[in-house]
């Protein structure tokens, strides 16, 4: 891999002089040098395109597409699907656009036919992702690849092998990873600051309300044949592979999958045994279970820190989604959505005002109570009420595409990725072994060393 000019480090230095004005952009090459006297100014040189191909049209394809079309310096060529309906349907989109590209149905003939490819992004389901990505790394392509990794263990530790035999990048979709206030609150509070003090634990959900499966326009069914040569029984488990074993994970796999993620990345450490409930409670055509509830240890020097996780299929309420980390003089609470991310200072806190003036932390809000006469009921057992403030970082680009972006500045030796393959692999092997934990209705432990592909 070609040495990083913009190291993670320099990375969060950057981020912390940019403050709430925080920016990402590319370097201008020949910045500085003046144009010869009466001659116009020299148009920047951009870089070089590459050329790309989009595997998997469904409903994360077609979320990363809307990141992949806003961002310079990449031309996307083809798509591949094995549903005709959505491949016509890349196309026209796409067209309307003024991008031209080719359709494929398999990954097969998009490599025999595309000779100039030097990346692909993968967002087929889960249970493809093994063979395909191994496929185009041996191809000698550069892979981003959805996350999971793969339905199973086993696969997702073929493709870290691949990566590695090849030497070929391959970034893992759990774009937490590459978001600005994430980073920032990493890098700035949680570990520079010690904002939270000691951690004591974490919680994280994503909730959703009931929801019908998904369908299909009449007259576009895939035919038997083709179905099963792609491993589908019908129309309605290709159209909600999720929720079958085999093919995908289930929630903690489609959801969790991000959030647990967090737990690592931050903890920076795997845990040491899982325990979880959940059950096939409420849908009837499902595989895989609607709600669960995950707890993880974390062994640290002064004491476990537990992590627990819930996701519910079957109600929306609790407070949207997000991902917090609770210590003795502080919580940070992350989420995509900026309304939901805050950080509550304990009473027995230090001042922050350093930190504010650092630009660090954004200015008090309001206090937690809603108001004066909601105080007197507050139980005389509660502790001193929370101070919030605000994360003083924002961006506006899709959730996707500063990871997209640091894949593809990656592959130009103009970063180093915020999540290969091998770090990607220690924290889903963590969320496969709490659906076996639900599964064997007890607690798993995890071995130093396990979560290493």
């Amino acid at each position: 891999m070609v040495a990083s000019s913009l190291t993670r480090r320099e990375f969060v230095r950057t981020t912390a002089a940019a403050g709430a004005g925080l920016w990402l952009a590319a370097g201008t090459p020949g910045l500085g040098q003046q144009p010869a006297p009466g001659a116009a100014p020299a148009k920047p040189a951009g870089p070089a395109k590459l050329k790309i191909a989009l595997i998997g049209f469904g409903a994360q394809g077609r979320v990363l597409l809307e990141s992949l079309l806003v961002i310079e310096g990449i031309q996307l060529v083809a798509v591949v699907d094995i549903w005709p309906y959505a491949r016509n349907y890349a196309v026209k989109y796409i067209k309307t656009l003024g991008v031209e590209v080719r359709a494929y149905e398999n990954y097969e003939d998009l490599l025999a036919g595309e000779k100039e490819l030097q990346a692909v992004v993968v967002a087929c389901p889960d249970f493809w992702h093994a063979p395909v990505t191994n496929a185009c790394l041996q191809a000698g392509l550069h892979v981003y690849c959805e996350k999971m990794m793969s339905n199973t263990i086993e696969g997702a530790r073929s493709m870290v092998q691949t990566m590695r035999s090849t030497g070929k990048l391959l970034q893992i979709g759990h774009q937490r990873r590459s978001n600005p206030r994430y980073l920032f609150a990493l890098r700035r509070l949680l570990q520079e600051s010690k904002l939270c003090g000691r951690l004591t634990a974490a919680q994280a959900q994503w909730n959703r309300a009931v929801a019908e499966d998904f369908i299909w326009p009449k007259k576009t069914d895939i035919p038997p044949e083709t179905l099963a040569k792609y491993g589908y029984k019908d129309m309605h488990q290709f159209r909600n592979w999720r929720w079958f074993k085999g093919l995908g994970g289930g929630p903690l796999s489609d959801l969790g999958a991000h959030q647990i993620d967090i737990f690592n990345w931050w903890f920076g450490i795997s845990p040491r045994s899982v325990m979880a409930s959940g059950g096939v409670d409420y849908y009837k055509t499902h595989e895989w279970y609607d709600n669960a509830m995950v707890i993880y240890e974390y062994p640290f020097p002064e004491g476990v820190t537990r992590a627990f996780y819930q996701v519910q299929t079957t109600t929306s309420a609790g407070g949207g989604y997000f991902e917090m980390f609770m210590g003795d003089e502080a919580s940070i609470k992350m989420s995509e959505d900026p309304k939901l991310s805050a950080v509550y200072r304990e009473a027995r806190a230090p001042s922050w005002d350093g930190l504010v003036a650092k630009n660090f932390l954004r200015g008090q809000a309001a206090p937690l109570l809603a108001s004066p006469d909601d105080a007197t009921k507050v139980d005389v057992r509660e502790t001193a009420q929370l101070a919030a403030f605000d994360i003083p970082v924002s961006f506006n680009k899709k959730p996707h595409q500063p990871h997209l972006e640091n894949f593809f500045n990656t592959i130009r030796g103009q970063a180093t990725l915020n999540c290969p393959g091998d770090e990607a692999f220690a924290s889903e092997y963590v969320i496969h072994k709490a659906n076996e934990a639900i599964a064997a209705g007890k607690r798993i432990d995890i071995a130093p060393g396990e979560t290493q592909a």
